[in-house]
C-alpha cells in the first residue's frame, strides 16, 4: 500500500467512525404524535377537535365535557371522566365513536 493510499483509507476510516458515533448518539426515543384528528361535542361549545395529538400528554375535554366522540387518529385513545387522565371511562381504538351520557368525560389521553 502506497502512503498516499494509505492516508485515504485512514480518513475514510475516521469519518466512518465519527458518523457512527454520531448517530449512536443520537436519541433513541423522540416524541410521538398519533397522526389524525379526534373530535368532540362539547356541552358548552359544541364541536370540538384535536389535531394530531401528542402521545401520552392529557388533554382537558374543555367546555363541560364530551357528550359524544370520534377517534379519527391513528392511536388508542383512553378517555377518562376526571381532569386529570386517572379515572378511566372508555377506550377508542382508532375510527370508534361513541356517545356519553350521566357524568360526561373530562379528559383523554393517546398512544
Amino acid at each position: 500500500m502506497t502512503t498516499t493510499h494509505a492516508s485515504k483509507t485512514a480518513r475514510a476510516a475516521l469519518a466512518l467512525g465519527a458518523a457512527l458515533a454520531l448517530f449512536a448518539a443520537l436519541p433513541t426515543s423522540t416524541a410521538h404524535a398519533a397522526t389524525g384528528t379526534f373530535f368532540y361535542h362539547s356541552v358548552q361549545a359544541g364541536d370540538l377537535e384535536m389535531e394530531n395529538p401528542a402521545d401520552g400528554e392529557c388533554r382537558l375535554l374543555i367546555q363541560g365535557g364530551a357528550t359524544s366522540a370520534k377517534n379519527g387518529t391513528n392511536a388508542r385513545a383512553t378517555v377518562y371522566n376526571d381532569h386529570g387522565c386517572e379515572e378511566v371511562r372508555t377506550v377508542l381504538n382508532p375510527g370508534q365513536a361513541t356517545t356519553f351520557s350521566g357524568a360526561l368525560p373530562h379528559s383523554v389521553q393517546f398512544g
